[in-house]
């Protein structure tokens, strides 16, 4: 009994352990602002001595109030993501957020965040978003919505978002619990990636002709994140 007993308790610490490894470690003081001149190389950014924290560090002039231009994007939309890389008194805390412009049918084409929950808020316009959930189902999952709704896309799983105006642009802004959430945009890292997948393998996968993957690849895959 004294065994099972342990044997139990030992599983649910794995759980519990592994619960707390899905999303960025909890900090261990107040704050630790990001030194990225700090050659020592850790998961994230060293802390820059507290001596030298400056009210700065914590402060982004982000401009996050006016429109961003989505006219240089070929999937017309812009993302205004604010990292840890943007503002470096987010490091450890494990939070982020993003400005996500989109014209008349505009979208923030079919991508996953490999480190980060995303919950984003549409403040104008009307969105249709939607995620897959992972094999064996792939259960499509979406819903239109309007202005002061709210989505939430479970951590690394394929979400995208697309305005389906003709004349009206939408505007959302997303949070998401990763200091450095990253993004995987699908179709640039399958066609686009440097050097190119094997054509042979991407036909096969995709179950399609190589011409038709040799021109997907000739294709100019670009980044909408600024």
């Amino acid at each position: 009994m004294a065994s099972s007993s342990f044997y139990l308790l030992s599983v649910l610490l794995i759980v519990i352990a592994s619960g707390a490894w899905a999303t960025d470690p909890s900090p261990l003081q107040d704050f630790c602002v990001a030194d990225k001149e700090s050659p020592v190389l850790v998961n994230g950014f060293a802390c820059k001595d507290v001596k030298d924290v400056k009210v700065d560090d914590f402060f982004l002039a982000a401009d996050l109030d006016k429109p961003r231009d989505t006219t240089m994007s070929k999937v017309k939309s812009n993302v205004t993501l604010i990292n840890v890389m943007k503002l470096a008194g987010l490091n450890t805390l494990g939070i982020s957020m993003a400005r996500i412009d989109y014209a008349p049918q505009g979208q923030n084409p079919p991508h996953t965040h490999p480190r980060a929950t995303e919950i984003l808020t549409v403040l104008e316009g009307s969105l249709y978003v939607g995620f897959v959930t992972s094999n064996p189902d792939n259960k499509f999952i979406s819903k239109l919505l309007n202005k002061g709704d709210v989505f939430v896309f479970p951590q690394g799983l394929i979400h995208f978002q697309f305005n389906p105006s003709h004349d009206k642009p939408a505007v959302a802004i997303a949070a998401l619990n990763s200091q450095n959430p990253g993004a995987i945009t699908i179709s640039n890292a399958v066609f686009g990636s440097k050097p190119p997948i094997a054509d042979d393998v991407l036909a096969k996968a995709f179950q399609v002709d190589k011409k038709v993957v040799d021109w997907l690849q000739a294709q100019f895959w670009e980044d909408n994140h600024n």
